[in-house]
Protein backbone atom coordinates (compact mmCIF):
# COMPACT_ATOMS: atom_id res chain seq x y z
CA UNK A 1 0.00 0.00 0.00
CA UNK A 2 1.17 3.06 -1.04
CA UNK A 3 0.39 6.33 0.81
CA UNK A 4 0.64 9.85 0.13
CA UNK A 5 0.82 12.71 2.08
CA UNK A 6 -0.62 16.05 1.16
CA UNK A 7 -0.03 18.73 3.96
CA UNK A 8 -2.54 22.35 2.41
CA UNK A 9 -1.03 25.39 3.37
CA UNK A 10 -1.89 29.53 3.01
CA UNK A 11 0.61 31.79 4.60
CA UNK A 12 3.97 32.25 5.71
CA UNK A 13 3.27 32.71 8.99
CA UNK A 14 2.94 29.52 9.72
CA UNK A 15 6.59 28.84 7.91
CA UNK A 16 7.98 27.03 11.38
CA UNK A 17 4.17 25.17 11.87
CA UNK A 18 4.51 23.92 8.45
CA UNK A 19 8.39 22.68 9.34
CA UNK A 20 7.63 20.99 12.18
CA UNK A 21 4.49 19.01 9.88
CA UNK A 22 6.71 17.92 7.32
CA UNK A 23 9.64 17.38 10.01
CA UNK A 24 7.10 14.93 11.91
CA UNK A 25 6.17 13.41 8.21
CA UNK A 26 10.15 12.68 7.32
CA UNK A 27 10.60 11.17 10.91
CA UNK A 28 7.67 8.22 10.12
CA UNK A 29 8.63 4.49 10.96
CA UNK A 30 6.51 3.73 8.08
CA UNK A 31 8.16 6.08 4.88
CA UNK A 32 5.18 8.00 2.67
CA UNK A 33 5.61 7.57 -0.78
CA UNK A 34 5.52 11.20 -1.97
CA UNK A 35 4.72 14.33 0.52
CA UNK A 36 3.02 16.96 -1.39
CA UNK A 37 2.41 20.58 0.04
CA UNK A 38 -0.35 22.24 -2.03
CA UNK A 39 -0.46 25.97 -1.67
CA UNK A 40 -3.39 27.79 -1.68
CA UNK A 41 -2.61 31.38 -4.03
CA UNK A 42 0.08 32.29 -2.25
CA UNK A 43 2.72 32.69 -5.05
CA UNK A 44 5.84 34.15 -2.36
CA UNK A 45 4.91 31.38 -0.43
CA UNK A 46 4.68 28.36 -3.15
CA UNK A 47 8.65 29.88 -4.00
CA UNK A 48 10.16 29.59 -0.97
CA UNK A 49 8.67 26.09 -0.13
CA UNK A 50 9.80 24.70 -3.67
CA UNK A 51 13.23 26.33 -2.98
CA UNK A 52 13.39 24.54 0.85
CA UNK A 53 11.79 21.37 -0.27
CA UNK A 54 13.11 20.01 -3.52
CA UNK A 55 12.12 16.63 -2.33
CA UNK A 56 8.40 17.07 -2.48
CA UNK A 57 6.32 17.83 -4.74
CA UNK A 58 5.25 21.36 -3.95
CA UNK A 59 2.20 22.46 -6.34
CA UNK A 60 0.14 25.22 -6.19
CA UNK A 61 -3.85 25.14 -5.63
CA UNK A 62 -5.09 24.33 -9.06
CA UNK A 63 -9.08 24.23 -7.70
CA UNK A 64 -10.76 26.85 -6.31
CA UNK A 65 -9.31 28.49 -3.31
CA UNK A 66 -9.60 27.73 -0.09
CA UNK A 67 -9.16 24.29 2.13
CA UNK A 68 -11.95 22.21 -0.09
CA UNK A 69 -9.78 22.80 -3.39
CA UNK A 70 -6.30 22.08 -2.07
CA UNK A 71 -7.30 18.67 -0.99
CA UNK A 72 -8.85 18.26 -4.48
CA UNK A 73 -5.60 19.53 -5.83
CA UNK A 74 -3.68 16.98 -3.20
CA UNK A 75 -5.32 14.15 -4.75
CA UNK A 76 -5.09 15.07 -8.11
CA UNK A 77 -1.60 15.37 -7.89
CA UNK A 78 -1.11 12.00 -5.60
CA UNK A 79 -0.35 8.69 -6.98
CA UNK A 80 -0.27 6.76 -3.97
CA UNK A 81 -3.08 4.27 -3.51
CA UNK A 82 -4.20 6.08 -0.43
CA UNK A 83 -3.97 9.88 0.50
CA UNK A 84 -3.53 10.65 3.97
CA UNK A 85 -3.99 14.63 4.99
CA UNK A 86 -2.24 16.15 7.37
CA UNK A 87 -3.02 20.22 9.03
CA UNK A 88 -0.15 22.49 8.30
CA UNK A 89 -0.37 23.33 12.10
CA UNK A 90 -0.08 19.59 13.38
CA UNK A 91 3.04 17.47 14.00
CA UNK A 92 2.40 13.65 13.23
CA UNK A 93 3.75 10.65 15.62
CA UNK A 94 5.73 7.98 14.25
CA UNK A 95 3.44 5.80 13.87
CA UNK A 96 0.59 7.60 12.31
CA UNK A 97 1.27 6.36 9.22
CA UNK A 98 1.66 2.70 9.76
CA UNK A 99 -1.34 2.89 12.30
CA UNK A 100 -3.48 4.40 8.66
CA UNK A 101 -2.06 1.57 6.88
CA UNK A 102 -2.86 -0.96 9.36
CA UNK A 103 -6.63 0.28 10.01
CA UNK A 104 -7.07 0.45 5.89
CA UNK A 105 -6.17 -3.14 5.88
CA UNK A 106 -8.83 -4.07 8.32
CA UNK A 107 -11.60 -6.55 6.16
CA UNK A 108 -15.10 -6.89 7.79
CA UNK A 109 -16.64 -8.22 5.17
CA UNK A 110 -13.89 -9.93 3.27
CA UNK A 111 -13.12 -7.54 0.98
CA UNK A 112 -11.44 -3.89 1.59
CA UNK A 113 -14.54 -2.10 2.41
CA UNK A 114 -12.80 0.45 4.71
CA UNK A 115 -12.04 3.69 2.67
CA UNK A 116 -11.39 6.09 5.06
CA UNK A 117 -9.74 6.10 8.06
CA UNK A 118 -9.61 9.05 11.21
CA UNK A 119 -7.29 9.48 13.59
CA UNK A 120 -6.41 10.76 17.38
CA UNK A 121 -6.08 14.69 17.73
CA UNK A 122 -5.05 15.65 20.82
CA UNK A 123 -4.38 19.28 21.65
CA UNK A 124 -0.83 21.22 21.85
CA UNK A 125 -1.89 24.47 23.82
CA UNK A 126 0.47 27.34 23.09
CA UNK A 127 -0.27 28.10 26.75
CA UNK A 128 1.04 24.85 28.04
CA UNK A 129 -1.91 23.79 30.02
CA UNK A 130 -6.03 23.10 28.56
CA UNK A 131 -8.19 26.57 30.00
CA UNK A 132 -9.91 24.79 32.98
CA UNK A 133 -12.96 26.00 31.87
CA UNK A 134 -12.63 23.98 28.68
CA UNK A 135 -14.62 21.39 28.42
CA UNK A 136 -13.30 17.97 26.43
CA UNK A 137 -16.55 18.04 24.59
CA UNK A 138 -15.96 20.39 22.73
CA UNK A 139 -12.21 19.59 21.50
CA UNK A 140 -13.68 20.05 17.77
CA UNK A 141 -13.43 23.31 18.03
CA UNK A 142 -9.76 23.21 18.30
CA UNK A 143 -9.57 20.98 15.73
CA UNK A 144 -9.08 17.74 18.20
CA UNK A 145 -10.75 14.64 18.79
CA UNK A 146 -13.45 14.94 21.59
CA UNK A 147 -15.15 13.45 24.06
CA UNK A 148 -17.89 11.45 22.57
CA UNK A 149 -15.90 9.59 19.78
CA UNK A 150 -15.01 5.71 20.30
CA UNK A 151 -11.53 5.19 22.65
CA UNK A 152 -10.65 2.30 20.53
CA UNK A 153 -10.64 1.05 16.47
CA UNK A 154 -14.18 1.71 15.61
CA UNK A 155 -16.42 2.40 12.61
CA UNK A 156 -17.53 6.29 12.63
CA UNK A 157 -20.09 8.46 10.85
CA UNK A 158 -17.35 10.77 9.68
CA UNK A 159 -13.36 11.80 10.58
CA UNK A 160 -11.90 14.76 10.97
CA UNK A 161 -10.24 16.16 8.42
CA UNK A 162 -6.87 17.20 9.52
CA UNK A 163 -5.67 14.05 10.19
CA UNK A 164 -7.19 11.55 7.77
CA UNK A 165 -6.63 8.71 5.33
CA UNK A 166 -8.82 8.26 2.00
CA UNK A 167 -8.26 5.74 -0.94
CA UNK A 168 -7.22 7.97 -3.53
CA UNK A 169 -9.62 6.34 -6.53
CA UNK A 170 -12.80 6.79 -3.88
CA UNK A 171 -12.26 10.72 -3.49
CA UNK A 172 -12.61 11.49 -7.43
CA UNK A 173 -15.16 8.98 -8.03
CA UNK A 174 -17.98 10.82 -5.96
CA UNK A 175 -16.72 14.22 -7.06
CA UNK A 176 -14.03 15.15 -4.29
CA UNK A 177 -14.56 17.93 -1.48
CA UNK A 178 -17.14 20.71 -1.94
CA UNK A 179 -16.36 24.41 -1.56
CA UNK A 180 -18.89 26.53 0.03
CA UNK A 181 -18.86 24.68 3.29
CA UNK A 182 -15.46 24.37 4.92
CA UNK A 183 -12.50 27.43 4.89
CA UNK A 184 -12.01 29.32 2.39
CA UNK A 185 -8.88 32.08 2.76
CA UNK A 186 -11.98 34.90 3.33
CA UNK A 187 -13.52 32.26 5.90
CA UNK A 188 -9.72 32.04 7.51
CA UNK A 189 -9.81 35.55 8.30
CA UNK A 190 -13.42 35.70 9.19
CA UNK A 191 -15.73 33.21 10.38
CA UNK A 192 -13.92 29.86 11.34
CA UNK A 193 -16.43 27.83 9.33
CA UNK A 194 -16.06 23.91 8.85
CA UNK A 195 -17.40 20.49 7.98
CA UNK A 196 -16.01 19.98 4.42
CA UNK A 197 -15.19 16.41 5.58
CA UNK A 198 -17.97 15.63 7.15
CA UNK A 199 -20.07 16.58 3.87
CA UNK A 200 -17.49 14.47 1.90
CA UNK A 201 -17.70 11.41 4.33
CA UNK A 202 -21.62 11.33 4.59
CA UNK A 203 -21.56 11.89 0.42
CA UNK A 204 -19.10 9.00 0.07
CA UNK A 205 -21.13 6.57 2.44
CA UNK A 206 -24.55 7.36 0.32
CA UNK A 207 -22.52 6.93 -2.87
CA UNK A 208 -21.03 3.54 -2.23
CA UNK A 209 -23.41 1.88 0.13
CA UNK A 210 -20.93 -0.41 2.18
CA UNK A 211 -18.02 1.73 2.36
CA UNK A 212 -16.58 2.17 6.32
CA UNK A 213 -14.92 5.39 7.60
CA UNK A 214 -13.06 3.62 10.43
CA UNK A 215 -11.61 5.50 13.78
CA UNK A 216 -7.85 4.46 14.50
CA UNK A 217 -6.81 6.40 17.88
CA UNK A 218 -3.32 4.48 17.46
CA UNK A 219 -2.69 7.17 14.45
CA UNK A 220 -1.83 9.96 16.51
CA UNK A 221 -0.85 13.65 15.58
CA UNK A 222 -0.47 16.91 17.95
CA UNK A 223 -2.92 19.54 16.80
CA UNK A 224 -1.26 23.75 17.95
CA UNK A 225 -4.24 25.83 19.83
CA UNK A 226 -2.45 29.31 19.73
CA UNK A 227 -3.50 31.42 22.20
CA UNK A 228 -6.40 33.30 20.33
CA UNK A 229 -7.94 29.57 20.08
CA UNK A 230 -7.92 29.12 23.92
CA UNK A 231 -11.02 32.29 24.89
CA UNK A 232 -14.70 31.99 25.36
CA UNK A 233 -14.53 34.33 22.15
CA UNK A 234 -13.25 32.02 19.91
CA UNK A 235 -14.94 29.15 21.38
CA UNK A 236 -18.31 30.81 21.09
CA UNK A 237 -17.59 31.90 17.42
CA UNK A 238 -16.47 28.90 16.62
CA UNK A 239 -19.61 26.69 17.70
CA UNK A 240 -21.94 29.46 15.79
CA UNK A 241 -20.00 29.09 12.52
CA UNK A 242 -20.52 24.94 13.30
CA UNK A 243 -23.84 25.49 13.20
CA UNK A 244 -24.01 27.60 10.22
CA UNK A 245 -21.98 24.57 8.60
CA UNK A 246 -24.49 21.98 9.48
CA UNK A 247 -26.94 23.47 7.92
CA UNK A 248 -25.26 23.40 4.31
CA UNK A 249 -24.09 19.65 5.33
CA UNK A 250 -28.01 19.10 6.04
CA UNK A 251 -29.35 20.80 2.85
CA UNK A 252 -26.28 18.75 0.73
CA UNK A 253 -26.81 15.27 2.19
CA UNK A 254 -30.12 15.16 3.96
CA UNK A 255 -30.88 16.13 7.71
CA UNK A 256 -31.29 12.20 8.82
CA UNK A 257 -27.40 11.43 7.85
CA UNK A 258 -26.39 15.13 8.13
CA UNK A 259 -27.50 15.27 12.22
CA UNK A 260 -27.06 11.83 13.56
CA UNK A 261 -23.83 12.28 15.17
CA UNK A 262 -24.51 15.94 16.27
CA UNK A 263 -28.10 14.18 17.60
CA UNK A 264 -26.88 11.67 19.49
CA UNK A 265 -23.65 14.16 20.81
CA UNK A 266 -26.30 16.48 22.22
CA UNK A 267 -28.76 14.22 23.56
CA UNK A 268 -26.31 12.09 25.93
CA UNK A 269 -22.46 13.28 25.76
CA UNK A 270 -23.16 17.25 26.20
CA UNK A 271 -25.64 16.37 29.48
CA UNK A 272 -23.34 13.78 31.25
CA UNK A 273 -20.43 16.11 30.84
CA UNK A 274 -22.56 19.27 32.16
CA UNK A 275 -23.14 16.64 35.19
CA UNK A 276 -19.43 15.91 35.48
CA UNK A 277 -18.34 19.56 35.66
CA UNK A 278 -21.41 20.10 38.22
CA UNK A 279 -19.89 17.14 40.22
CA UNK A 280 -15.88 18.31 39.97
CA UNK A 281 -17.45 21.38 41.67
CA UNK A 282 -18.64 19.63 44.16
CA UNK A 283 -15.74 17.63 44.94
CA UNK A 284 -14.13 20.88 45.32
CA UNK A 285 -12.95 21.46 41.83
CA UNK A 286 -14.99 24.63 40.98
CA UNK A 287 -13.91 25.32 37.33
CA UNK A 288 -16.21 22.23 37.01
CA UNK A 289 -19.55 25.17 36.97
CA UNK A 290 -17.16 26.74 34.44
CA UNK A 291 -17.13 23.66 32.07
CA UNK A 292 -20.50 22.55 32.71
CA UNK A 293 -21.37 26.44 31.79
CA UNK A 294 -19.21 26.21 28.38
CA UNK A 295 -21.27 23.26 27.69
CA UNK A 296 -24.58 24.53 27.99
CA UNK A 297 -23.22 27.69 26.05
CA UNK A 298 -21.63 26.24 23.50
CA UNK A 299 -24.60 23.89 22.61
CA UNK A 300 -26.95 26.99 22.60
CA UNK A 301 -24.60 28.64 20.04
CA UNK A 302 -24.55 26.12 17.91
CA UNK A 303 -28.12 25.89 17.48
CA UNK A 304 -28.72 29.19 16.96
CA UNK A 305 -26.02 29.07 14.21
CA UNK A 306 -27.79 26.11 12.71
CA UNK A 307 -31.39 28.10 12.95
CA UNK A 308 -30.11 31.09 11.55
CA UNK A 309 -28.00 29.49 8.74
CA UNK A 310 -31.59 27.06 7.70
CA UNK A 311 -33.47 30.18 7.31
CA UNK A 312 -30.91 31.83 5.24
CA UNK A 313 -30.66 28.77 2.80
CA UNK A 314 -34.49 28.58 2.97
CA UNK A 315 -34.90 32.39 2.25
CA UNK A 316 -32.71 31.99 -1.05
CA UNK A 317 -34.39 28.19 -2.01
CA UNK A 318 -37.86 30.66 -2.13
CA UNK A 319 -35.87 33.48 -4.40
CA UNK A 320 -34.70 31.47 -6.48
CA UNK A 321 -37.92 29.88 -7.17
CA UNK A 322 -39.28 32.78 -8.01
CA UNK A 323 -36.61 33.89 -10.44
CA UNK A 324 -37.15 30.82 -12.06
CA UNK A 325 -41.22 31.16 -12.17
CA UNK A 326 -40.55 34.94 -13.31
CA UNK A 327 -38.10 33.13 -16.32
CA UNK A 328 -41.11 31.28 -17.07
Amino acid sequence: MNISVVICVYTEDRWDDIRAAVQSVRSQRRQPYELILVVDYNPDLHLRLKREYADAIVVENSHERGLSGGKNTGVATASGDVVAFLDDDAVADAEWLAAFEQAMSVEPGGAPTVVGVGGLTKPLWDNGDRPRWFPEEFDWTIGCTYRGLPAERKPIRNVMGGNAAFRREVVGEVGGFHSGIGRSVQGRKSRPLGCEETEFCIRLSQRRPGSIMMFEPRAVIGHRVPASRATFRYFRSRCYAEGLSKALVAQEVGAGDGLSSERAHAMKTLPMGALRGVGDALRGDLAGLARAGAIVAGLAWTTWGYAVGSARLRVRGNRAGRSIEHER
